[in-house]
């Protein structure tokens, strides 16, 4: 167990990161979703760290990572991964990411495959458009700051039945949001509005685990379907939960993934 570290990005950004779990396990890498940090694992920590290295970093502009003023792109966000990675000297890891972390791990699966031993793409998609949503989301984050995003993502993030038995577990991701800079959530906003992996994703070698949620509004089964159709020999798990399936359904997303790495 060890407290957040950083590491310094090639334009100077700090990257917030921490290891938990056998130092001589292999290396799992989680990549956190919009508006939350690391901390949204903690559902599955328990299980993952008994078989692994779990690698655990805040995405530029979330949790104690630096949020540089400006537009980020999935290209600097997939460059993140990298450079920490080499920051920290690992060759190579199994790397988990949901939504935006599913997004970059999509970058990395077709720009670095030689980073990744396995994929995990969890309530992601390649392309979320139209930019014109993306764009008022960001006008409306820079006037009125996370509370009004904080309360809109929750609602959609889960089912309603979640939602009437789930508070002690919703309340941690609802105070992530509300915490989370509006700088930084609007940056990588901007990556999400401007990314179009829809092509390039079929290039993607690496042995991938697609999860999706039958209930999700932000990334709807045909997001999930599409993305394991697209790459060849992807396998398919689909959650009975809306956005955050690790949050709504920690012990099946948990064995989902370890029965994948395994």
């Amino acid at each position: 167990m060890m407290a957040k570290q950083f590491a310094a990005m090639g334009d100077g950004c700090r990257i917030a990161w921490r290891f938990d779990g056998p130092e001589d396990a292999p290396v799992l890498l989680l990549s956190n979703s919009l508006g939350t940090d690391m901390g949204m694992w903690a559902p599955q920590m328990a299980h993952w760290t008994q078989n692994f290295r779990v690698l655990r970093y805040d995405q530029r502009g979330h949790g104690a990572s630096d949020a540089p003023a400006g537009a980020y792109s999935i290209d600097r966000l997939g460059r993140d991964v990298v450079e920490l990675l080499d920051a920290l000297k690992i060759e190579t890891v199994d790397f988990c990411g949901l939504s935006l972390g599913g997004m970059t791990g999509q970058w990395l699966g077709i720009r670095e495959p030689q980073r990744l031993r396995r994929l995990v793409l969890a309530n992601t998609s390649s392309f979320m458009g139209p930019p014109s949503a993306w764009d008022a989301r960001i006008q409306l984050v820079r006037e009125q700051g996370m509370a009004p995003l904080a309360d809109a993502s929750v609602q959609r993030w889960f089912t309603q039945s979640f939602a009437a038995t789930g508070q002690d577990a919703i309340a941690p991701i609802g105070a992530m949001l509300q915490l989370t800079r509006p700088q930084g959530y609007a940056g990588c906003c901007a990556a999400i509005r401007d990314m179009d992996l829809r092509r390039p994703v079929a290039m993607i070698e690496t042995p991938t685990l697609v999860i999706g949620g039958t209930q999700d509004p932000a990334t709807p089964p045909p997001h999930s379907e599409a993305l394991a159709h697209a790459i060849a020999g992807s396998q398919l798990v689909m959650l009975e939960a809306a956005h955050l399936a690790n949050v709504e359904c920690p012990e099946a997303f948990a064995q989902a993934v370890l029965e994948f790495l395994a």
